[in-house]
């Protein structure tokens, strides 16, 4: 059967090492996607809870608290030996001879591939009528693919190209970068490998590179200043310092940008043709760019705030590409038509190792009237390349966008899908809605910020609506490239609520700043409170809702469903109070939520399955395997894994074998992430939380078709919320004796949080690791499976017998 969900195959080697936890700990907030009782993200007073549970011990909440705090505040290396040259002041800085080793067929430094397979998991075809896909939605459009076709059509109506280019190689050029080095430098010397990739390109003399640089502890060139802004141009083999100390002031204040682009122009370095990068790390939609190590307080530049600079500033350029993370945004495209003909960005994370500035500049500087469509395509296929061959396993992503035909062609469509979404929500549709979401190419699916490619979801719904804004988003993306894992990523995403539904707020502020049409911000709006209020419901009527471990000890239970009555009542009281109670028919929505509970009191195992109707499995989006560990003191969280079977009736099996994923033999705690799978292809992603050289970070496995027994496919550092929630690329310089402690979660036997400890073994990374599943200390282990349902609200079964 085409659309069964994919379980991991595993591969079972014998006996683990000891399970436990060691030292103090770490006071990390949990590590663990949330596996845990209740969502932890805020409290009712807007603050970052401190990862207790939401119950315990199989007590519930009144239904009115956990309404309350659900809307109103919750929800859902070292590669540098040295470096030459010296001087000061107008002298240049002579960059090293380093590459990202981009020769063909080469493999990532982290690609400790395998083969063969082991087990593996099956479901029969009746279950089709049951789960169908775990929330994919087949409609009659068909969707279309457009990756790695360059499209030089252009939409009627669409507006002129603010650049003019005369043609004949006659054009000058200015690439302006904006450099915010932060730990991506001082750690990983990658600020330092895309000066030289840069310095090592052919370069014209009428291609001017002006870099401005700051927001970094340690330059690994030593000549960049660690304390002052300063502004360089790249020259042949070489760095050259134009502005010695441009002041200390954030890189992720709009007026540091603003700086910069005024320098340019009062300096006369604007050219015919301008063009503009912001480099550092990027969160998207709501986060927008940077983390400024220096200045951790100032927190990232908002697409509000790029917005002001961009004001300020009064250029425009040809095209605005971000080598950072997640920026592939409708929202941050609909910003940025006013400043630019194009935007090149990703929808993923981006690699640590970013674009790859050679070739292209070469490219650009042999012909500087090059087209821009042209220019982006050598910057997507470097990139794409580089991160192939460097970052075997790894999400890549990069599209170029039509800025002035989306302007033309997009907001109408959007207005309009975005109201008819709205109305489907207001008119019992909701689990539709749902079903679309959840079924969406989600982007940094471990962070859960909830951005999607809107492509994917407006073809999930399948409406009219949707599909118009599909077929024109397609066409203003004119190039978009990547990774064979990254199906359904089709160049532009958008912020759509699901896991963390408290954000809404913070969207509904930036929208307004850009200027984004508010038909959006009221469907949104309607969906968090409608997924809110579900989940409330769930938590209120069930344990099982609320607590694993409470399902695990046997004193989970069900009080039955609410009434659209009891629904109503509360929702008119706290709703209208509320971010977007306005917005949303009280009754309608009672109504609705009381006609579509999961019922939590079938949670039962019965001769070794576990039995539901076809309109409970309908309800449900999700399915992970959940193991926990008693210690004898309390339980460790070992994660989520992707691994279930069914029998041919479509019931799922109660049997666990025993075993667990392990690096080395040690267990870890492993969180699945998403699994994408065309019925031939598949990669299944998820993580390891960890300590890198003592701070915290996470390790990325892959499993796919060439590796179904995994690899280690690259490590993400993790940032404290509290500094910025832009997102990490994913940096691939794991080095030979670097330091590694596994990490877990740590529950009381009432199932609250108690800390995040190190778990077994201290580890070296040699190169490689071989990554199975192992025997552990079956008396001590305790599995449940976790069941996600339409509102996002999580469920766990009793232990399995």
């Amino acid at each position: 059967m085409d659309n069964r969900p994919r379980g991991r195959e595993k591969n079972v080697t014998g006996q683990g090492k000891d399970i436990y936890k060691r030292g103090d700990g770490l006071g990390t907030g949990p590590v663990g996607g949330q596996s845990q009782a209740g969502r932890t993200e805020q409290n009712a007073s807007g603050q970052r809870g401190s990862g207790t549970a939401r119950a315990s011990g199989g007590s519930k909440l009144p239904l009115i608290l956990v309404i309350a705090v659900l809307l109103l505040g919750g929800g859902g290396g070292g590669l540098l030996s040295g470096l030459l040259g010296g001087g000061s002041g107008d002298s240049g800085a002579v960059l090293p001879s380093v590459t990202q080793s981009v020769s063909s067929g080469g493999s990532g430094i982290l690609s400790g591939s395998q083969s063969g397979s082991s087990g593996g998991q099956s479901m029969s075809a009746s279950l089709s009528s049951l789960l169908g896909s775990f929330g994919s939605v087949s409609s009659g459009w068909t969707g279309a693919e457009n990756t790695g076709r360059l499209d030089t059509t252009v939409a009627s109506g669409a507006r002129a190209k603010y650049t003019t280019i005369k043609g004949g190689g006659k054009d000058t050029v200015t690439l302006m970068v904006y450099m915010c080095g932060t730990d991506l430098e001082s750690k990983y010397s990658m600020a330092t490998y895309d000066l030289t990739e840069m310095a090592n390109a052919t370069l014209s003399d009428k291609v001017n590179i002006i870099v401005y640089t700051g927001g970094c502890r340690q330059w690994k060139t030593s000549q960049i200043s660690n304390s002052n802004n300063q502004i360089w141009r790249v020259e042949k083999g070489a760095i050259r310092l134009l502005e010695n100390n441009r002041g200390s002031a954030a890189m992720t204040n709009p007026d540091t940008l603003v700086d910069f682009l005024q320098y340019c122009k009062d300096n006369k370095l604007v050219s015919d043709r301008n063009m503009l990068i912001f480099w550092d790390h990027g969160g998207g939609s709501l986060s927008g760019y940077g983390y400024d190590e220096k200045n951790t307080s100032a927190g990232s530049m908002s697409l509000a705030g790029i917005n002001t600079a961009l004001k300020k500033a009064n250029l425009k350029f040809d095209f605005i590409g971000f080598d950072a993370c997640l920026m592939a945004t409708l929202e941050n495209a609909l910003m940025l038509t006013d400043y630019a003909d194009y935007l090149i960005a990703s929808e993923e994370t981006e690699p640590g190792v970013g674009w790859y500035y050679t070739d292209w500049l070469t490219k650009l500087s042999a012909n500087t009237s090059m087209s821009t469509l042209e220019i982006g395509k050598n910057i997507v296929d470097d990139f794409v390349r580089v991160c192939n061959q460097q970052c075997a396993g790894q999400g890549t992503t990069l599209s170029v966008v039509d800025l002035a035909e989306l302007e033309a062609t997009v907001p109408a469509k959007f207005k309009a899908f975005a109201s008819d979404t709205a109305n489907m929500l207001q008119t019992n549709e909701y689990k539709t809605v749902s079903n679309a979401r959840s079924g969406a190419r989600e982007f940094a699916a471990s962070s859960k910020i909830d951005q999607v490619d809107l492509i994917h979801l407006a073809y999930n719904l399948g409406t009219s609506e949707s599909q118009e804004l599909a077929e024109a988003l397609l066409s203003a993306v004119k190039y978009n490239r990547t990774s064979s894992s990254m199906t359904n990523a089709y160049g532009l995403s958008i912020y759509f609520p699901y896991q963390k539904t408290s954000k809404v707020k913070s969207a509904a502020a930036t929208y307004n700043a850009i200027g984004m049409d508010d038909e959006y911000t009221r469907c949104i709006q309607q969906f968090a409170n409608l997924g809110a209020a579900g989940q409330a419901v769930s938590s209120s009527t069930s344990s099982y809702a609320s607590n694993p471990l409470a399902s695990l000890m046997g004193t989970a239970s069900s009080s039955g469903s609410a009434s659209s009555d009891m629904i109503s009542e509360l929702l008119t009281s706290l709703l209208t109070s509320s971010l977007s109670g306005r917005e949303l028919d009280v009754d309608r929505a009672a109504e609705y939520i009381a006609m579509n509970q999961f019922d939590a009191g079938s949670l039962v195992w019965s001769n070794g399955v576990l039995a539901l109707s076809e309109s409970q499995w309908n309800m449900i989006n999700d399915l992970e395997l959940n193991v926990f560990f008693d210690d004898g003191a309390g339980y460790i969280d070992l994660g989520l894994d992707n691994v279930f079977d069914f029998t041919d009736e479509g019931y799922l099996v109660g049997e666990y074998d025993g075993t667990w994923l392990a690096i080395d033999g040690q267990p870890v705690a492993y969180y699945h992430t998403g699994t994408v799978d065309d019925g031939t292809n598949y990669t299944i992603s998820g993580y390891v939380p960890i300590l890198l050289n003592g701070e915290r970070a996470e390790l990325l496995l892959t499993f796919d078709n060439a590796n179904p027994k995994g690899f280690v496919s690259g490590v993400r550092m993790v940032y404290d919320e509290s500094e910025t929630e832009t997102i990490a690329k994913a940096v691939t310089e794991l080095q030979a004796g670097d330091a590694i402690d596994f990490v877990c979660d740590y529950y009381s036997y009432g199932g609250e949080y108690l800390d995040s400890y190190r778990f077994g073994d201290p580890y070296v990374w040699t190169g490689n690791a071989t990554i199975s599943n192992v025997y552990i200390d079956a008396a001590s282990a305790v599995a449940t499976y976790r069941l996600t349902d339409i509102y996002g609200q999580n469920y766990w079964t009793p232990a399995i017998p």
